[in-house]
Formats: structure tokens, sequence, C-alpha cells
């Protein structure tokens, strides 16, 4: 109780909670993994973070920052207890000038309502998690979040020109501003974005915002196999399309949403593709005309094409469920966010078959296909049971060896948190977590910032 009395001296009463309820929620996040802060802050502006920080370094107590909580690696779970700090109530749209291409926001801002709100005004900021309309911006800069129009547009970092930063001890970072080019001095942007939380606490940033493209098109297509729509993807490619977005689905993550969402509603086929085209109406028909005409070749099971708004837009809606379609299972979704390179497709489609056999488990793929960024969930019933639990992680085992064989990544846009941290070493150099390491003692020498995580042993 005594830090509930200190910390009242910097916030008031209803900005800081221990009830059993609010404690519980701010202990885990979409990953299985919990455990329990001391104290939940909800500061409100800058100064207010700054206070808490102070008294952290002073006391030595440990702080993790939290956004939406609705990350897949443990990113925000307070592993050695302490203060979580919510950004949640920092959830305002300070700015957005048309006239600068920016918008100005705190970490709180749900992504979907910025993009609404931006949208409303004819304008464009493109990273779009799957989770957007619950994720925080906070969160998608803690993990240099992406989504399906990365393979076009880019991840979070293309798109922040500012930051303001509350450091470890206190003090208050102004990097970056509202120039669109800047390469005054170190890009400490990059540090930060990306930082999962350990280098500092955003509390304010500028984001860069674009023209929205006139028109939207989409083509969606059912395939007997992953492996055929994984060369269709290909296909695509070498004939020279840049889609603003290319999704593929497998037969476990389509018979999830079917039981979920309705067969009705679910392309025909055991493999899904999803392209979307967008530019100038006229350039973006011709083009879906030749795309269609290009994927009728590759002999699919369905396909169909949408051009207006609410068409693609409901099956945008079908996409943004597959991850709650797999959760509806009732089965643990080790959800591993993993890269390869673009020409591993099929390769990883064969492998996870084989891991699939092996291990006992349901795996479900689905993903960002565009730029080889494919979720690739293992179902497992219980991990509470010692038994499921080590098949599970010899599994993984397996499945990150061979990606970082294939010169691939074990992260793409959820972070390394606390369900990879065991294999960090594996997916860097001891010249790379050297530097990790040297930039943390800099920026955190007492390591108070969400610690526990793949920085620590």
């Amino acid at each position: 109780m005594s830090l509930h009395f200190d910390l009242l001296q910097i916030l008031p009463a209803d900005q800081l909670s221990v009830s059993a309820p609010v404690l519980a929620e701010h202990s885990t996040d979409k990953w299985f993994a919990s455990a329990k802060p001391d104290i939940v802050a909800f500061p409100t502006s800058t100064d207010q973070v700054s206070a808490i920080m102070q008294y952290a370094t002073k006391h030595r107590m440990p702080v993790t920052a939290r956004g939406s909580g609705v990350g897949y690696v443990g990113g925000c779970v307070p592993s050695q207890g302490g203060i979580v700090l919510s950004l949640a109530r920092m959830n305002r749209i300070k700015e957005i000038s048309l006239a600068d291409g920016v918008a100005v926001v705190e970490p709180g801002v749900i992504t979907g309502d910025l993009q609404m709100a931006v949208a409303a005004e004819g304008w464009f900021y493109p990273p779009d998690p799957a989770s957007l309309k619950e994720c925080s911006l906070g969160g998608n800069i803690a993990t240099n979040a992406g989504g399906p129009r990365c393979v076009k547009y880019g991840v979070t970092r293309h798109y922040v020109l500012g930051l303001e930063v509350v450091l470890a001890d206190g003090r208050v970072l102004r990097t970056g501003g509202r120039c669109h080019k800047n390469v005054t001095g170190f890009d400490l942007i990059g540090l930060f974005v990306g930082s999962e939380g350990m280098l500092g606490i955003v509390t304010e940033m500028t984001l860069r915002l674009i023209p929205h493209p006139p028109s939207r098109q989409m083509l969606s297509a059912g395939f007997a196999t992953f492996s055929e729509a994984a060369v269709a993807v290909q296909t695509i490619f070498s004939s020279g399309f840049l889609p603003s977005a290319i999704e593929i689905a497998d037969r476990f993550t389509l018979q999830a949403a079917r039981a979920y969402k309705g067969a009705e509603l679910i392309p025909e086929g055991q493999a899904h593709l999803l392209v979307e085209l967008d530019g100038h109406e006229e350039a973006v028909t011709a083009d879906l005309r030749k795309l269609g005409a290009l994927v009728q070749s590759l002999h699919p099971t369905s396909l169909t094409t949408a051009v207006t708004p609410d068409e693609c837009a409901a099956i945008w809606t079908l996409r943004r469920e597959f991850s709650y379609s797999l959760r509806a299972t009732g089965l643990i979704k080790l959800n591993e966010d993993i890269v390869v390179p673009r020409g591993r497709l099929v390769d990883l489609v064969n492998f996870c078959e084989a891991l699939q056999a092996s291990s006992n488990f349901p795996i479900a793929c689905f993903g960002h296909a565009g730029d080889g960024n494919i979720h690739v969930n293992i179902m497992v019933p219980d991990m509470d049971d010692p038994t499921q639990r080590a098949r599970a992680e010899a599994a993984l085992d397996k499945l990150f060896t061979q990606i970082l064989a294939w010169d691939g990544v074990i992260s793409g846009e959820h972070g390394i948190g606390l369900a990879k941290k065991r294999w960090f070493a594996a997916a860097t150099t001891a010249v790379s977590r050297s530097i990790h390491q040297d930039l943390r003692d800099t920026f955190d020498p007492l390591h108070l910032l969400n610690p526990g995580k793949f920085l620590d042993p």
C-alpha cells in the first residue's frame, strides 16, 4: 500500500488502481503468459509519465508500458511486477494537418480511429494491423507493426516523422518533427520504433499522411491447395503487378472461419487468395481485369471480384476475422509471425504440413504473402499440460530453426517479447546482441523499463 500512497502524490486517485480485476486485466495480453503488477497507473499527460519515471528511478521500481494489450508475444506482461503504466487515457488526436501531411497523436489513439479521421479528410494512414479496431498507435510503435498493405506502403516506421519520448530517468526527448525529410543527427526515431518499450515511453508521435487512393478494387480466389495459392502469388508479382495487399490462408484457417462466420460466407476451396489493387479508377479497373484473367488461368476453384467500397469492405471483414475464428476453436493459438524470403512460400507451406504431422497439432497458416510474412499458428489444446507444452516448444524449435536456415526472421510485426525470448540468440549475432545491450544501458541503465523480456537472461 505504500507504493499506492506514494503515487498518490503524483496522480489523482482515479488514475491509480490496485483492484483485483484491474490488476488481472493488466497482467497479460493475447499470449497465454501472465504476471500481476503491483499497481496500474493511468497518466493523461507527458508530465505525469515523466513524474512516474522519476519516482521509479528513485525507488528502482520496474515499469511496463501498456497500450491496448492486444499483442501476441507477452510484450506488455509485467514479468517483474511493479508499475503497469497504461497509456489508454492518452488518446487524443491533437492535430491533422493536410498542409503538412501529418497527424499529431497520443499513444492511446486506436489505429482504426486515426485511419477513419484521416480518411474523412481524403487522406490515408496506411499501416493497418488486422487488429486495427482495437490496437493502439503506441503499441504499433513499440512493435513496428505492419499489416496487409505493407507490401506496397511499408510498415509503421515509414510513417513516423517525430516522437516525444519519456526516458527512464524522466527526461523528455523530442526527436524528428513535421518535416518529411530529416537527416539531422542519428536516426533516434528508428531506435524507438520496434524497441518494445525498453528504451523509453512514447507520449506523442507525429505521423506521415499520404493522399487516399481514389479507387480500390479486389480479387478473391479459392484454390484446391495452399501450394497452388502460393504459386499464384509468385505469378502475380512476376507478371508486373504491385498489389496494395496480397493475402493468403490455408485449409485449417478457412475451416475455422466457416465454423465461426458461416460456410456460405467463405470462398470455396482449401486455400484462399485475396488481392487488392489501388490507384486511379481507370487504371485499377483495367489492372483488375488483367489480374482476373491471369488468376483464372491458374485454375482456381472460385474467383470473384469486388469493385465497390462495400464489396471490398466485406472481403476485408472476412480476412480480419481469421485470427478471431481460430481463437473460437477453443485451442490456444501460438501465433508466430515469421517472415521468409518470398521465394520460400511454397517451401514454407510444405514444411508446415510436415510439422503438423510430426507434432500432432493443427497448424493454421495465413497472412501477408506479398512480403513473406506468414502467421504460422500452432494450435494447442492446453499449454498448462506439461506434455503438450513440451511438444509445442519442440514444434516451435523446428519452425524457427528452419526459418533461420532459409535466411528468414522469427518476427515480422509482433516483436520478441516473452514468447520468442529463448530464440533471440539464435536469430542474432553476438555483436548485435552486445550493441542491443549497450543501447539499453545508455537509455535505461537500471533496466527498469519492461524488464524480463528478450534482453534479460
